[in-house]
């Protein structure tokens, strides 16, 4: 007892604020919303009540969501997979005239994703899109409304979806024996024997890993199914979304992210097992560097160039049309018609020089740039608190801040909703339903696992004898921690903040849950301009924000990837 009292004593009185700080927000903003999710579907007044689920089992629609959800869900593993496997052979292990170019193609959708991309390709192939009246010129009984439902939001997110595969999947395709292939070759086996006993058994456990993330994403797809589904195609998150405006189905909204929350526990729970329990070695022993192969067979080489470069068109052509089309005026965007003496600079000098139009981007910028320092900070208290004490409590602390990376950001925008439309006492009495408070509060949560998984590696490559060094010269923790430590961890820890900022300015699926109406970012904003009724002069503002997003985006991959780590290094 007396040691405990030592101890206590020597931890000085604002260490103690820090961790009450996040113990308080660990249980009111990460623990206490997802169990009372549970409370708000099975109990009604105190009562046990399956009423939700016998509502959502009489629902058409709701069961109509779920089976489309789990469709996309299986039709995206098996699109997404050929096409970002065909995609990493082409930039990788093929000889293909052009693979630098086609790689700045194919890792377009690192730059432009989620609602930017898909309204894009809604610029390019919906009703009044440029293919589309291409088409139509071309084909006068052309159906202009061909572009939406199932397999226009199994189209765009096939090759959306597509970004795992060349980061990842690439670097797994550099790990191949070179050996282990010219040895096959050597004994007479066919490209296709290599590929398939050779090259695809080292890309098993990344694939298996893909297919885990596509399957979580097809189930809680947002803004296609949104944007392009139509009536025809509605899928699980835009149900939830439109039962979560009314109090009177919040229970059906609840129990369907629930369902999603489940899912995604047990799909990550068979990957974890499959993982442990499966053998995945590589028949590689002695690594010696991948040399692209050549394609002998004449006809299979022109196909296979032919392949190339129809994807890459088809990744490159909406950013090349958005990026153009925001240079012209409104009527050339409304009618998808190019004309020289239409360009003009006149959008983006409206962007820059009218508060109403900078509005939307300002109000995202606030958001990114709050959100992520907050949960960098946040972070950096718990990974110091990780790196410098191992026991129970800092076991438990870790589990609960990754507890967002086991959720969809819906059943946490739910949990937070139907949680925190009443005074609460943990909060000071206040309502956060209705405030700003409550999307910042959403990004900060949705982001702490990623950033602390990142800043805790960072704490934990560190030398210790740095900071025995410093206490040993009569250093107090704060001065090392400011002086010593954060020197060295800050290259990653801005990179980290970067990739957060990025992330969070056209956030769509978790902001328009959330989002303050008076205050709307600029995802809700790009979205709104896909509808039929949105204002010409609106799409042309959507176009210039989604340019200096890409172009931002662009920068800060850069910046964290390019150029040798710029962040990471310093």
């Amino acid at each position: 007892m007396e040691r405990i009292k030592n101890a206590l004593s020597s931890v000085p009185v604002s260490a103690f604020l820090l961790y009450g700080l996040i113990a308080w927000f660990v249980i009111t903003f990460l623990i206490y919303p997802n169990l009372n999710v549970y409370y708000e579907i099975f109990f009604k007044e105190g009562k046990l009540s399956f009423e939700a689920a016998e509502k959502l089992l009489s629902s058409d629609r709701a069961m109509k969501s779920l089976y489309n959800s789990f469709l996309l869900a299986v039709s995206l593993i098996i699109t997404v997979n050929m096409v970002g496997v065909l995609l990493v052979l082409i930039v990788e292990y093929f000889d293909i005239k052009g693979a630098k170019i086609l790689k700045l193609g194919y890792f377009t959708t690192l730059i432009y994703s989620g609602v930017v991309l898909v309204s894009g390709y809604k610029f390019v192939y919906g009703e009044n899109g440029f293919i589309t009246k291409l088409l139509a010129n071309l084909f006068p009984s052309f159906d202009t409304t061909w572009f939406h439902g199932y397999w226009a939001v199994l189209f765009v997110m096939t090759f959306a979806c597509t970004s795992n595969h060349v980061l990842f999947l690439s670097n797994a395709m550099r790990k191949i024996d070179f050996q282990t292939i010219e040895a096959a070759k050597n004994m007479g086996a066919s490209t296709f024997y290599i590929l398939r006993r050779v090259v695809f058994p080292v890309l098993k456990p990344t694939m298996f890993a893909l297919t885990i993330l596509l399957f979580l994403t097809g189930l809680a797809a947002t803004s296609a199914p949104l944007i392009l589904g139509g009536t025809e195609f509605q899928t699980i998150t835009p149900m939830i979304l439109t039962f979560s405006n009314s109090t009177s189905s919040r229970d059906l909204a609840a129990l369907l992210a629930l369902i999603l929350g489940l899912a995604t526990l047990i799909l990550l729970t068979i990957m974890i097992r499959f993982e442990k329990n499966g053998n995945f070695m590589s028949v590689s022993k002695v690594k010696s560097e991948l040399v692209k192969q050549k394609i002998n067979n004449k006809a299979g080489n022109i196909a296979a160039h032919i392949g190339a470069y129809v994807l890459f068109l088809i990744y490159i052509i909406p950013v090349i049309l958005i990026v153009i089309f925001s240079f012209t005026d409104a009527q050339s965007i409304s009618t998808a018609t190019l004309s020289f003496d239409k360009f003009t600079f006149d959008n983006y000098i409206q962007v820059f020089s009218s508060m109403s139009a900078f509005r939307p981007y300002l109000v995202s910028i606030s958001y990114a740039a709050a959100a992520s320092i907050t949960v960098v900070a946040l972070t950096l208290i718990a990974s110091r608190i990780l790196h410098k004490y191992k026991n129970k409590w800092t076991d438990m602390l870790e589990y609960s801040l990754l507890i967002p990376w086991m959720l969809p950001s819906t059943l946490i925008a739910i949990g937070l909703i139907v949680t925190f439309d009443t005074p609460k006492l943990m909060i000071g009495n206040s309502v956060l339903v209705g405030t700003v408070w409550m999307l910042f509060l959403a990004y900060v949560i949705v982001h702490i696992p990623f950033t602390l998984r990142m800043i805790k590696a960072s704490f934990f490559s560190l030398d210790s004898n740095l900071e025995d060094a410093a206490k040993n010269l009569g250093a107090k923790s704060f001065y090392t921690f400011r002086r010593v430590l954060l020197p060295i961890i800050l290259p990653s820890t801005l990179a980290v903040l970067a990739l957060n900022f990025n992330g969070i300015l056209a956030d769509y699926d978790l902001t328009v849950f959330l989002y303050h109406p008076l205050f709307q970012p600029l995802g809700v904003v790009i979205k709104n301009s896909t509808d039929a009724q949105a204002l010409a002069d609106t799409r042309a503002l959507t176009l210039v924000y989604s340019v200096i997003l890409m172009i931002m985006s662009a920068i800060t991959l850069y910046c964290v990837y390019g150029n040798k780590g710029k962040f990471r290094k310093g």
